[in-house]
């Protein structure tokens, strides 16, 4: 009898060790799993986090994309510096925040202290082999500087495109050996003058002007020669006209101006002012001292001409008579002094 309950001891005792064994185990294994899940967990919120900061900032890399592809788009409408620059400061208030924003000329760079106490960032704009300008701001937080830099970057290459345009513009119409004006934008000009001067019912005068004997400059000097002998009568012709005055080379040593708003009396004084200038010169071509003289021949709208056509017509008769009196004179069509 008590070997069997020694027995049924033993066997209650092994039963409950290997229930508790059992049980142990269980929770162990319960143990593993939650902690599998729970790193499973915390991997799958480490990504998240980084997802959402990745994704903070491709939100920004695309805000700024966009932001600077509407400031390109908006700065390219136009060939205007100024209106580039307005829209520039525009499109970079709505972006950044600044008091002031301006524009000064690269040559300035030497007057301000790149340490400014008042608080100026400066920007130097550069172009593919010059200096473009100097993007000065006031007002720009720390934080703020980087962008600025790049809206800058994407101004200085609007600001290269227009000047680019601006300079192809100013070859198109400009004589490459004397630096006036082409024939063909010379007419042009003319024909608008001409249209301004019938809308308003004003006069405008024509000039056309020859240097005197120029075959003979290229035949003793040298063409060179006769070239620097136009470049300078051209400054000097330039130099006695009004900025409103439009003047052009016609052709070989002819010259052509345009004077709106002027009659007849104020072409003559013009045009003599100009055969002076000229007569009185010294002009220097390399190593020759020479002097010069011209004659011209005048033209007034809408009395000799309502057409173009018409008032180059008669100057150039004008012009003819002059040189057939002797050169180194003024004549007007229609106009006999003898």
């Amino acid at each position: 009898m008590i070997l069997a309950l020694i027995c049924l001891v033993v066997f209650t005792s092994v039963t409950i060790f290997a229930i508790r064994w059992v049980i142990a185990g269980l929770l162990q294994k319960e143990a593993d799993a939650l902690n599998v899940i729970k790193e499973q967990y915390d991997e799958s919120l480490s990504i998240k986090t980084g997802l959402e900061g990745r994704k903070k900032v491709l939100e920004t890399e695309v805000a700024q994309i966009f932001t600077l592809y509407d400031l390109t788009r908006e700065m390219t409408k136009n060939f205007s510096e100024e209106k580039t620059f307005q829209t520039f400061k525009s499109k970079l208030a709505q972006n950044v925040n600044f008091k002031e924003c301006v524009l000064l000329d690269p040559l300035a760079e030497e007057n301000i202290d790149q340490k400014d106490p008042h608080g100026y960032l400066l920007l130097t704009l550069t172009g593919q082999r010059r200096k473009l300008g100097i993007l000065a701001l006031s007002g720009v937080a720390e934080d703020q500087k980087e962008k600025v830099a790049i809206l800058a970057n994407q101004f200085a290459l609007a600001l290269r495109r227009v000047r680019l345009y601006q300079d192809i513009e100013r070859l198109a119409i400009t004589d490459s050996l004397t630096e006036v004006h082409t024939r063909r934008y010379l007419m042009e000009r003319f024909e608008e003058e001409r249209n301004r001067a019938m809308a308003h019912k004003t006069k405008m005068s024509f000039l056309m002007i020859d240097v005197d004997h120029f075959k003979s400059y290229n035949d003793q000097h040298g063409h060179l020669t006769g070239d620097q002998i136009l470049r300078e009568i051209a400054g000097i012709i330039k130099a006695h006209i009004r900025e409103i005055d439009i003047i052009g080379r016609y052709g070989g040593e002819e010259f052509c101006v345009v004077l709106p708003d002027t009659d007849h009396d104020g072409a003559g004084y013009v045009a003599e002012r100009i055969r002076s200038a000229v007569q009185g010169a010294t002009i220097k071509a390399y190593d020759t001292k020479t002097k010069a003289t011209l004659s011209i021949g005048i033209s007034v709208y809408p009395h000799d001409g309502k057409k173009v056509n018409e008032l180059i017509d008669k100057a150039d008769w004008a012009l003819y008579r002059a040189k057939k009196e002797g050169r180194n004179r003024i004549c007007a069509f229609g106009v006999y002094t003898k």
